[in-house]
């Protein structure tokens, strides 16, 4: 395996129990070997962008150390999708869980597979927020620091839900991980 690195993935879901499908998501990416969650951002409700008329999501990024390659670590994010029922049948369509991966330490990749950093973070404020909340020192490859790119983009479709917690992975106290879980008070 490679050195470790910073890997940041965006969590989405639309559909079902939105709040029980991130954690869902959150516990079955830190329940194998290779993912050690550092950081997980406060809950954001947002509005959809593109796609069919759809409900709208809740979403959050989570930051995590692993030494696994990037293509590993699709197939686990691809598994925990699969596992809370996601079903690929209309693109940019509803879905119980979404996870993307942001960026993958300063790894590039043109892959269609796989496109590192992922093309259009950059453009989406539901993906900059939750990781400023995260990370507010963050910088994404190739286009700068989050904080600036998300004062250039519209955030108001981008709503912080300070009542909606989501827990620490199995196995790790609050104290391990970041505000955005647990909020430190479990």
């Amino acid at each position: 395996m490679s050195e470790q690195r910073r890997v940041v993935l965006g969590l989405g879901s639309n559909l079902g129990d939105r709040l029980a499908n991130l954690q869902a998501g959150i516990d079955a990416l830190a329940a194998g070997p290779g993912i050690a969650v550092t950081a997980v951002s406060a809950v954001f409700e947002t509005s959809p962008v593109g796609g069919p008329r759809q409900p709208d999501y809740l979403n959050v990024v989570l930051i995590a150390a692993s030494s696994l390659p990037a293509g590993q670590i699709l197939r686990r994010c691809q598994a925990a999708e699969a596992a809370l029922g996601r079903r690929r049948t209309v693109r940019w369509g509803p879905r119980t869980l979404d996870i993307d991966i942001i960026a993958c330490g300063s790894e590039t990749s043109a892959d269609p597979e796989l496109t590192l950093p992922h093309p259009r973070a950059h453009e989406r404020a539901f993906v900059l927020a939750p990781w400023q909340d995260a990370d507010p020192a963050a910088c994404l490859p190739g286009h700068g620091p989050v904080a600036e790119l998300l004062a250039r983009l519209d955030a108001g479709g981008v709503r912080r839900l300070d009542d909606q917690r989501l827990h620490p992975p199995a196995g790790r106290p609050a104290s391990q991980v970041r505000d955005g879980i647990g909020g430190g008070t479990d």
